[in-house]
């Protein structure tokens, strides 16, 4: 019977091991990010005719259109052709996903000057920037941002059916202040892409990465219990695509958060000087201490923008592998 046992245990042990690797590639690269939703997301409401439109109470902003009279839609495109298919008739039934329910409704089209409207605003990508924080050398995954992608009205978690990443550069910077964020500003190069994007989750958003690997260093992983309080640096990019290396001092940890388990402050003058803080765009900057790679920037703190929190590197890894 102990040996029966002990061969169960054996089986059932990978499901808890991670596959990523002890040394991996660290970032601190600046990305172009696009994701494609999956289905047509609602982000607001407009009036027509001096009122909204009778039947958009329900829907909500957040909602995913799937379907316009039975046929699936998953483009501004295809959602404007089949309405205006059937735009003659004076309404349309959408087929809608809130969360994990789907649900049906009949929406007015409403004239206005001639044209047929919905009385809807709608997206079907969101893009911008973001830092790239680590490739595993063995499997290509790599890993950005070390938080989700919300959108900025319906403030949810985007549910994406694709995306890509690719090349930026840094043109300017909105510089942090107390009780504001500032924010990287930067030139887009869509038709240079480095990879795929398939997973949107708290953690960051992760793919394969597929060109090739240039000036990047490969670093030891460290572990929860090898982060301290005291001296630290991040990589950053806050002019152009040159990756730069700052100071910051580690004040608090917490191993039982999930998304803030580092707690910073910036000391680096140059980087206060440049930026007055964290800023958007910094997002998935890599933290190092004592020669290793221990966590990722995630968030700025408002109130005080040259403080903010990041994230244990193992846990973006661990995602990266599920």
């Amino acid at each position: 019977m102990k040996k029966i046992l002990l061969i169960l245990s054996i089986i059932f042990l990978p499901l808890n091991v991670y596959a990523y690797s002890d040394y991996i590639y660290r970032g601190g690269n600046t990305l172009g990010i696009e994701l494609d939703c999956n289905g047509i997301l609602v982000v607001g409401f407009y009036q027509i005719n001096g009122e909204y439109n009778k039947g958009t109470p329900n829907l909500k902003i957040g909602d995913y259109i799937k379907k316009v009279n039975g046929k699936e839609v998953d483009s501004l495109d295809t959602l404007t052709k089949e309405i205006e298919n059937y735009a003659s008739e004076g309404s349309v039934k959408i087929t809608y996903k809130r969360g994990n329910d789907e649900a049906e409704m009949t929406l007015p089209l409403v004239k206005e000057n001639g044209i047929y409207k919905t009385g809807l605003y709608v997206k079907d990508s969101i893009t911008g920037i973001g830092t790239l924080t680590y490739i595993d050398p063995e499997t290509k995954i790599y890993g950005a941002l070390g938080h989700e992608v919300i959108e900025s009205n319906s403030k949810r978690l985007v549910e994406i059916k694709k995306g890509i990443i690719f090349k930026n550069s840094i043109v300017s910077i909105d510089k942090s202040s107390a009780g504001y964020a500032g924010s990287k500003n930067a030139k887009y190069f869509y038709n240079t892409v480095y990879g795929s994007i398939y997973k949107n989750t708290i953690h960051g958003i992760f793919g394969t990465y597929n060109t090739g690997i240039n000036d990047l260093d490969l670093v030891k992983v460290g572990k929860p219990e090898d982060v301290k309080i005291g001296k630290a640096k991040i990589y950053t990019v806050l002019d152009g695509e040159e990756v730069e290396e700052y100071e910051i001092n580690i004040t608090h940890i917490n191993e039982t958060s999930d998304t803030k388990n580092i707690t910073f402050e910036i000391t680096d003058k140059k980087l206060l000087e440049k930026t007055g803080g964290v800023v958007q765009g910094m997002s998935g900057s890599p933290i190092m201490q004592n020669d290793q790679f221990i966590g990722v920037i995630t968030h700025v703190i408002v109130d005080n923008p040259i403080t903010g929190y990041g994230l244990f590197i193992t846990k973006m890894l661990e995602e990266g592998e599920k």
